[in-house]
């Protein structure tokens, strides 16, 4: 068996292992931390999306989701008139009525009712910008996907049974992954 006989860095008579910048500026990272963890925390959305395809499309106990995403990001797929009312951003409620959702590595569709009309919607994990699943507190928020030909327009949403109210719009342009884990109360 082969023994190393250097002591631990802890356990070393120098402290050179201590020794770091202190200055306020932070170097440039050559490894895309921000865009690892934000694919491996769509691959939440992805692995939780697709347990309930697996179930048939049936959400356990009072799990619901609300799903929010950029619609003019690369691969999204919905009806024009849905694209124009929400030319930015909109957020869909995964609860009763949704039909036929698919998930693959990529994203995910699903069939859903704007007032009373069916549209089958694709969308992309890169394309989403916030996951919720209020009957446990648990949120995820991500960074914006780059945008094909974003209008200049305020952001909006929709729920997916075609309420004219905004369910949720949030965004401070920060590139902080927010991760809750908080218990309900």
């Amino acid at each position: 068996m082969w023994r190393s006989n250097r002591l631990p860095l802890d356990q070393r008579g120098d402290n050179s292992h201590l020794a770091c910048d202190m200055s306020d500026e932070t170097p440039d990272s050559l490894i895309p931390y921000d865009e690892i963890v934000q694919e491996a925390l769509r691959a939440v959305v992805g692995r939780v999306l697709g347990e309930v395809e697996a179930a048939g499309g049936a959400l356990p106990g009072d799990h619901h989701f609300y799903i929010t995403f950029k619609t003019g990001a690369p691969g999204v797929q919905l009806r024009q008139d849905l694209r124009e009312r929400f030319p930015d951003e909109m957020t869909i409620v995964l609860q009763n009525k949704f039909t036929n959702l698919r998930v693959d590595d990529q994203g995910f569709s699903v069939g859903l009712s704007f007032n009373q009309r069916p549209a089958e919607l694709v969308i992309p994990f890169a394309a989403i910008t916030a996951f919720v699943d209020p009957a446990v507190d648990f949120g995820l928020q991500f960074q914006a996907a780059e945008v094909e030909d974003q209008p200049e327009a305020a952001q909006t949403s929709a729920r997916a049974a075609g309420d004219n109210e905004p369910v949720a719009t949030s965004e401070d342009g920060s590139n902080v992954v927010t991760v809750d884990f908080g218990k309900k109360k």
